[in-house]
């Protein structure tokens, strides 16, 4: 339990120590948001598909798999329905609505850590009990640009510096909060463990393809940001080959 824990809380903590060196700017060009998006894309690809999707099938088969995915994706199109938000790359600067910018984009950075918490949770609540602390590193990585960006967004429309880094930091607390909920419905309930890991494969692949990638490649960067995106992947399946 110990290790759960800790490796649940890593992935929230990556997210504050990813916002401390934005207090350190007041921008960061274009082109250096487009390639740090693509970096996060590449991580949670790999932990997508060479950790959740591959476990899921392991533990059940091809149906569940796709069952567990499409819900994922299903489930994280009705809240980005249901819920306001604002990208990154869309957001305007400084206006009179910029209370209302950065609540909106607080609500997208909710979207984006539900689905990375859930799936570090139900990789933790599986049999394969090096799955968790896979998932929990690649998540974890991919947690520092994310929350290097949210600060460096914050500090840009008037916050002051402790006051984004606060709420860059709570944005992890609401990765660690679905991070318990992963556990604790597959700690119940054993049989739902697939459908959990195919579910979180299917969230993140959700974000990655209608958030990251299209924010990352829209804007004239798409080269530095495809090699971006493939050395993300590549790291992560490094990393979790060596962990293995």
């Amino acid at each position: 339990m110990n290790t759960i824990l800790m490796g649940c809380l890593a992935t929230s903590i990556c997210t504050a120590l990813g916002a401390l060196p934005a207090l350190l700017f007041n921008r960061v060009t274009h082109r250096g948001k487009d390639i740090l998006l693509a970096f996060t894309a590449g991580i949670m690809v790999a932990a997508s598909t060479y950790g959740l999707i591959p476990s899921a099938l392991k533990l059940s088969n091809l149906w569940i798999l796709t069952i567990g995915t499409l819900l994922g994706t299903a489930v994280l199109t009705l809240l980005e329905l249901l819920i306001p938000h604002q990208d990154l790359e869309h957001a305007p600067q400084r206006t009179d609505s910029g209370r209302t910018s950065i609540f909106l984009f607080l609500s997208a950075m909710g979207l984006h850590n539900l689905p990375e918490g859930l799936s570090v949770g139900v990789s933790y609540g599986s049999s394969n009990h090096d799955l968790g602390t896979i998932v929990a590193l690649s998540i974890g990585l991919q947690n520092i640009p994310e929350g290097f960006l949210t600060a460096l967004f914050l500090i840009t429309h008037g916050l002051r510096r402790r006051t984004a880094l606060l709420l860059a930091t709570l944005t992890g607390v609401l990765e660690l909060a679905a991070c318990w909920i992963g556990l604790e419905f597959t700690a119940s309930f054993r049989a739902v463990v697939p459908y959990g890991l195919a579910f979180a494969a299917g969230a993140m692949l959700f974000v990655v393809y209608k958030e990251l990638i299209p924010e990352s490649h829209g804007d004239g960067n798409e080269r530095a940001s495809t090699f971006s995106f493939i050395f993300g992947l590549l790291t992560m399946i490094a990393l979790t080959h060596l962990l293995r």
